[in-house]
């Protein structure tokens, strides 16, 4: 299970150390997230009204907020800061698991080579999950049309369980790219190819680690969308950052097991000192 939790289990063993790189991007990803569309959608769901509109599921379930200028200069801030520390955190925890060191020396270098490639990846799964929230809104908005209630919500439960294993599945696909391009100096197309090639023997356990924290994550945020804008903004924002920190720090963790690569972060000594 170490593909499903080793992630967790070097995020808590260096909190510290890697926390700091998920503030900033995560209170923005919470920012960017559209407590007015969300609360509507979920007031109507439990009230016994599954049909709120195409934009406000679109608001919802969408990484792209379009309810306010503000709400876009939020989007773009989230999109800049992900790239920018998802680029430096992962400098960072590389040379740690390579070497055992968690020292900022070289790590600009690293920081400078793999920053292009952290902007193209944040713009893929950007538009993944821009993709995502579309075709589900559209087709939650086909069924809405159903006369009969009660078959509205079991078809909208089936259809966002469908479509988000759609989306993981996908997600899945390009996973581990970041990586191997960011520790081979492989091309893109060559990253891409060995990075598939290194996932599919865990691709059902990678899936399964994405499903537990959407999971926790989708039943944490409809809940917390119940709560006022400022209550709500915090749970988001806390929510954001340990999600930032699992999904980055998984490309790594799952790296490094699949290509058969030591961890020297693991080890108990490393040159004769203690870690």
């Amino acid at each position: 299970m170490n593909t499903v939790f080793g992630s967790w289990k070097y995020i808590f063993k260096n909190l510290w150390s890697v926390l700091p790189f998920a503030l900033v991007p995560g209170v923005f990803l919470a920012l960017a997230l559209d407590h007015s569309a969300a609360s509507a959608y979920l007031h109507g769901f439990l009230a016994g009204d599954p049909r709120p509109g195409f934009l406000v599921m679109l608001r919802t379930f969408g990484v792209i907020r379009m309810d306010s200028w503000l709400g876009g200069v939020f989007t773009v801030c989230a999109f800049l800061t992900v790239a920018v520390f998802a680029a430096l955190m992962l400098s960072f925890a590389e040379k740690h698991m390579r070497l055992g060191k968690r020292t900022a020396s070289g790590l600009l270098r690293q920081f400078l080579n793999v920053l292009p490639s952290a902007f193209l990846l944040t713009f893929f799964y950007t538009a993944l999950f821009e993709t995502y929230a579309i075709i589900l809104s559209a087709i939650l908005f086909v069924l809405s049309a159903i006369p009969a209630t009660p078959l509205v919500y079991v078809l909208d439960v089936a259809a966002v369980l469908f479509f988000t294993f759609a989306l993981l599945y996908v997600a899945s696909l390009f996973y581990l790219w970041f990586p191997c391009r960011q520790m081979t100096g492989f091309g893109m197309y060559d990253s891409l190819l060995y990075s598939y090639r290194l996932a599919a023997g865990v691709r059902s356990k990678l899936i399964l680690s994405f499903a537990l924290s959407y999971a926790v994550l989708f039943a944490a945020l409809a809940g917390a969308a119940l709560l006022p804008y400022y209550a709500y903004l915090i749970v988001a924002a806390v929510l954001m950052i340990f999600c930032f920190l699992s999904f980055c720090i998984r490309m790594l963790t799952v790296y490094f097991e699949t290509d058969k690569l030591d961890r020297e972060d693991l080890l108990h000594n490393y040159r004769g000192y203690r870690l």
